[in-house]
């Protein structure tokens, strides 16, 4: 099969509804990988070409598995493989309910995903040990993340407050009640 077949099959099968498909639940057959990547500004290519339509990302978006390292597009009869280079979504707007400990921070996602930062979407922060450069992320469902956009993360860092953590004071920022961490204090 064709990978302009193998895509036409996927849509073919995606499930009429909103939100997010159940694919946790489902485990389809590998039938290969297909010519899909999504970059790290959250761009989707189909065959080295960017699929411009959003409809289009965000019907393929809501059926998205991470399997340890790789990454699949899954229906309950066909999972196929696809590359991401970073994560495969991107927090592109930031909203602030609230503050201090009480303050809810609610992300969307390039596919117009809306996430609160809580217990069970935190967010965190790697530091790349050459750049010393950060990139933060947030669990938008099991197993992925949304890459949180370097104008959204200077809205945070300007949101940080500094809390004591195991005798070091660490900059972060409250969400859903839980404190997360930006980076130790300087």
């Amino acid at each position: 099969m064709t990978d302009s077949a193998k895509a036409n099959d996927l849509l073919a099968q995606l499930p009429k509804g909103k939100g997010p498909a159940p694919v946790h639940l489902w485990n389809p057959d590998f039938c290969g990988d297909i010519d899909m990547r999504i970059a790290r500004d959250g761009t989707w290519f189909y065959q080295g070409t960017p699929i411009g339509r959003k409809p289009m990302v965000k019907l393929f978006s809501n059926i998205i598995r991470r399997d340890g390292d790789e990454y699949f597009l899954v229906t309950p009869v066909e999972k196929v493989g696809i590359r991401v280079d970073d994560a495969p979504f991107v927090a592109v707007t930031l909203e602030v309910e609230g503050q201090g400990d009480s303050q809810v921070l609610r992300f969307t996602t390039n596919v117009d995903e809306q996430i609160d930062a809580d217990i069970e979407h935190p967010l965190r922060v790697v530091i790349d040990p050459v750049t010393q450069e950060p990139s933060p992320y947030l669990r938008v469902r099991t197993n992925l993340e949304a890459l949180v956009h370097r104008n959204v993360f200077y809205q945070l860092v300007e949101l940080a407050v500094s809390r004591p953590i195991n005798g070091k004071n660490w900059l972060g920022v409250w969400s859903g009640g839980e404190f997360f961490r930006i980076g130790l204090e300087p």
